[in-house]
């Protein structure tokens, strides 16, 4: 693996919200090579696709596409342009995007969302980003579902991915891919945005398990449920205990 190569592993593997953070920790390890940074200009692209990168437009309250400046200074994103959604598929666009927004209004609080014609308006493409960023308690996260319908099959394929990253005295790291498959026999906007929440509230589901039985069984098992003495630490005594006495179970008169 080349140098480039490497150190646009580590760009793509940025956690969410900390892209910038990486690349100052990249500057600051290749100072003797200041043109490793311009050189990664593939690894910004394939960073922003990937993580469905967003951004607020002028004159737009909602997230959309995150312009590439944004995270690599020299790379130039393409201006504004507006798009009139034409063909087969219009219709179904529209009433897709129309029963997604409610759902996406109602269980994301900061989230992008998006229907487009695919493969020369064969398919749709359905995307849910959302990103919450909380450095000050220092974790941040990101959920991201991506499908493709096929109207002539009824057929919706697709994944479910979250990544969440922990990191105050210590580095803990959540990624998950879900893929998910699915019959739409209806074949409207509003069956899919019904059975897409059906599938993410049941994989929440699933993840939230997972939490409690880790919680319950192998990070329990980390650590002792007792202190050494086998009993429990009264606490609003803890004043009154004595260092090798009451704690270690000592006698006084030692």
């Amino acid at each position: 693996m080349s140098h480039i190569e490497t150190v646009s592993s580590f760009v793509e593997g940025a956690p969410p919200g900390e892209l910038a953070d990486v690349i100052a920790d990249i500057k600051a390890l290749t100072a003797s090579t200041p043109n490793v940074v311009s050189a990664l200009t593939p690894a910004f692209e394939r960073y922003n696709e990937e993580q469905l990168a967003t951004v607020k437009l002028p004159g737009s309250s909602q997230p959309v596409r995150r312009p590439l400046q944004m995270v690599a200074p020299q790379v130039k994103a393409s201006s504004v342009q507006s798009h009139v959604i034409e063909g087969p598929q219009a219709d179904l666009v529209k009433s897709t995007l129309k029963s997604l927004g409610a759902y996406v209004k109602e269980h994301f609080a900061n989230a992008a969302f998006g229907v487009y014609p695919i493969e020369s308006d064969a398919k749709i493409a359905v995307a849910i980003v959302a990103n919450k960023y909380s450095p000050n308690n220092f974790w941040n996260g990101r959920w991201r579902s991506l499908y493709v319908f096929d109207p002539a099959s009824g057929s919706l394929e697709g994944s479910i991915k979250v990544d969440v990253h922990y990191y105050e005295d210590g580095n803990v790291r959540l990624l998950t891919n879900k893929p998910v498959t699915m019959s739409i026999p209806s074949g409207t906007g509003a069956g899919i945005a019904k059975d897409i929440s059906a599938s993410e509230k049941k994989y929440q589901e699933e993840l939230n398990r997972s939490f409690v039985k880790l919680s319950e069984g192998a990070f329990k098992g980390l650590r002792r449920q007792l202190p050494v003495t086998r009993q429990k630490i009264e606490w609003d005594k803890v004043t009154s205990y004595r260092l090798g006495q009451d704690i270690g179970g000592g006698s006084s008169k030692r």
